[in-house]
């Protein structure tokens, strides 16, 4: 049982989301419709997990994702599951930019998961166990310039376990610990990786794009 609070202003969808929960035998002992309220109740319940919508009261725009990466500056290792009404590339990658120091459980989903039941139950208990969970279609259109002939198959074996632990959310003076080679060579490895990945230098989301090929790449190998 998880213990979970939500922050979502449509009031429908958040009894729904709340009757969904309970269901399948988790606690919601809080669900709110603003951010400020959002912040309130998970520092009153310390919940297990957050979902929360992107857009909030007051403005609509994107204070549930701000209040969502306060909070796990407040909390660090809270994970959160963030809802969006659309595909919006990029909250996602400040979700996983920002939000990912921690390396607390991350997701971003498309509201329309919530109706595959299962599929979001699912990806919730993932989120709650320190996983990063992306929507298939935001990971398509984030790598969709990227993806060309399989390029992560241009790695070398090291290539590629640099990349996994960078997944995991390891910094690379953690990953040269993991890996017991110095963190100059981890800043090569990782070097060529941006460059096999064909990841623009002057993209700031170069890592997160490589950890969302990552991660993609391995659900195909689940699926």
């Amino acid at each position: 049982m998880l213990r979970i609070v939500i922050a979502e202003d449509a009031v429908l969808l958040r009894a729904g989301l709340v009757e969904l929960l309970e269901r399948v035998g988790h606690r919601v002992p809080a669900a709110v419709g603003d951010a400020a309220a959002l912040i309130r109740a998970v520092d009153a319940e310390r919940p297990d997990v957050v979902v929360t919508d992107v857009r909030m009261p007051p403005g609509h725009r994107d204070e549930g994702l701000r209040a969502a990466l306060e909070l796990r500056g407040r909390h660090p290792g809270l994970p959160v599951l963030v809802l969006s009404q659309y595909v919006a590339t990029a909250y996602a990658t400040r979700l996983l930019g920002e939000g990912s120091a921690d390396r607390g459980g991350l997701g971003y989903l498309l509201k329309d998961r919530v109706l595959e039941v299962t599929d979001f139950t699912d990806a919730l208990e993932r989120v709650a166990a320190g996983r990063t969970v992306i929507d298939p279609e935001v990971v398509r259109i984030l790598l969709a310039r990227h993806t060309a002939a399989d390029p992560l198959r241009r790695l070398t074996p090291r290539e590629r376990e640099v990349l996994g632990l960078m997944a995991e959310g390891w910094n690379n003076q953690a990953v040269a610990q993991r890996l017991g080679v110095t963190e100059a060579s981890v800043v090569k490895h990782a070097g060529n990786i941006f460059m096999k990945l064909d990841l623009d230098p002057e993209e700031g989301n170069r890592r997160v794009l490589a950890v969302l090929a990552y991660h993609n790449r391995a659900n195909e190998e689940v699926n």
